[in-house]
């Protein structure tokens, strides 16, 4: 039985959008007839470096304390040397690195280059990560130029979750070899799609952070609901603004806050809600929650961040760039009740076309040739 290493910074029960696209791809593999070895940062701490799991073995790379859930930096100590053994018994057949610009993409790259395996780096981002400080930032596109130089000595093949992300490699003088896309699983099958009709609902869910323009939402929906009394908005998801948004937003009876829920308790908010919003501002590289939401028959109102403009377009939902635009096009929506329905349906069938995994895995494993 042929077997993959996929290398990321982290993995489940982490959160974020590569840690779920890991896990599913690593699924999917395994309904190929595929072994998967996971390796990532063991950023919780745990006392076990390797943990096996039926067709799936997880190593656990030992960091340092500081910036381990953010940025993980790898202790070169006796347990990582031992994990480097134990990845050489393994007989690895490809391997695959998430992200140019975490410790554990080189580790993985420079393995594979030693041990003359093929090392493929998929792309999940769009433009340079940013904290909002200036100065941080400035460094940030300095460390990451710096360690994408390295990574590139040892990579052989380049792919993106979106051509926003493929776009985004020329930046550092990458070629890439194609797309990998971010995908879903066909959950909807047996779900029943009961959306609102008394009411007009959008809905974001995701991480809540600044850069996800979570706040600008929530401003223009402040702004919307003083015209219009048939209109929600829900958030859900967890992160660093939340309780931020809550003590000012909170008092609001149109607005509510769910904080963080189980994926079955997020689809049911899909399958109910008109509109979903994504008017981020982060570097994207394919938004999972867009794609989840499009499949039970969302509208979507989101910014160019991910390749959205790709598959998002006047008959599936608006791309907009800033809040007037999200002004407009949620007004547009809330006027114009008949048209969500119909962007909603579009939209689940532009997903079902492009966006599910078992499609997507038989071509990452033709480009692996393996």
């Amino acid at each position: 039985m042929k077997k993959i290493a996929i290398f990321s910074g982290y993995a489940l029960p982490h959160l974020g959008g590569v840690e779920r696209y890991t896990e599913n791809l690593k699924n999917e593999l395994i309904k190929n007839g595929y072994k998967v070895v996971i390796i990532s940062s063991n950023y919780d701490r745990t006392k076990a470096y390797k943990i096996k799991e039926d067709n799936t073995t997880y190593f656990k790379v030992p960091v340092y304390k500081l910036f381990s859930s953010r940025y993980p930096i790898i202790k070169h100590n006796k347990e990582y040397k031992k994990i480097i053994k134990d990845l050489e018994k393994e007989k690895i057949d490809r391997i695959i690195v998430n992200t140019r610009f975490y410790l554990t993409s080189l580790m993985g790259a420079k393995f594979g280059k030693k041990h003359n395996i093929e090392v493929s780096l998929i792309e999940h981002g769009s433009s340079h990560l940013s904290v909002n400080n200036a100065v941080l930032d400035f460094f940030g596109k300095i460390y990451e130029h710096i360690l994408t130089h390295f990574v590139k000595k040892y990579v052989d093949k380049y792919y993106g979750v979106s051509s926003d992300a493929t776009n985004w490699q020329k930046h550092f003088g990458i070629t890439s070899d194609g797309i990998w896309y971010n995908s879903v699983y066909r959950f909807d099958k047996g779900m029943k799609i009961d959306k609102s009709k008394k009411d007009i609902v959008f809905l974001y869910a995701g991480r809540v952070l600044k850069q996800k323009g979570v706040e600008d939402a929530i401003q223009v929906f402040n702004k919307l609901s003083k015209g219009y009394k048939n209109i929600k908005l829900w958030i859900a998801g967890d992160g660093d603004q939340y309780q931020y948004l809550v003590d000012k937003y909170g008092k609001n009876k149109k607005i509510t806050f769910y904080g963080k829920l189980d994926f079955e308790k997020v689809k049911e908010l899909y399958s109910k809600a008109n509109v979903f919003l994504h008017p981020s501002k982060y570097p994207e590289g394919l938004p999972t929650s867009i794609i989840e939401a499009g499949l039970l028959e969302c509208a979507i109102i989101a910014s160019p961040r991910g390749g959205t403009r790709t598959f998002i377009n006047k008959d599936n939902g608006r791309i907009i760039e800033n809040n007037e635009e999200l002004y407009k096009a949620m007004k547009e929506l809330i006027d114009n009740p008949n048209m969500i329905t119909m962007m909603g349906k579009n939209m689940k069938q532009t997903v079902i076309d492009n966006f599910i995994w078992d499609k997507n895995c038989k071509k990452i494993l033709k480009d692996l040739n393996i």
